[in-house]
């Protein structure tokens, strides 16, 4: 694996280690309630994004391996160009159902490269 995969994969792992850390013991209304937190783990989620998108440009197949990663991509694009339209349930549904598998797919093909 090349190294700039390798710099994509870290920042996906970190961001979104980052994001799940932010709303550990937190509940819906705890996020919704709080646009600190909502902002936070927003950017951190626009992060894990932007560098699947660069990853799939520089290592398509890698980037395949992540679940849904053309979703991902897509959400990003969402939250940066669409985020007067941004709902918060599907983003803590992302962050409940899918961040915790995406984190995991990245930190093993972290650590196989």
């Amino acid at each position: 694996m090349r190294l700039e995969a390798k710099k994509y994969l870290h920042d996906i792992t970190r961001s979104a280690g980052l994001a799940l850390q932010f709303v550990a013991a937190k509940a819906y209304l705890d996020y919704v309630s709080d646009p600190l937190l909502r902002s936070a783990v927003e950017r951190q989620m626009q992060t894990v994004g932007e560098a699947l998108a660069q990853l799939a440009k520089i290592d398509p197949d890698t980037a395949a391996r992540i679940t849904e990663h053309q979703k991902i991509i897509a959400f990003r694009n969402i939250l940066v160009h669409g985020y007067a339209n941004i709902d918060d349930r599907v983003v803590w549904g992302l962050l409940e159902l899918k961040l915790p598998q995406l984190w995991r797919e990245a930190e093993a093909l972290l650590a196989e490269g």
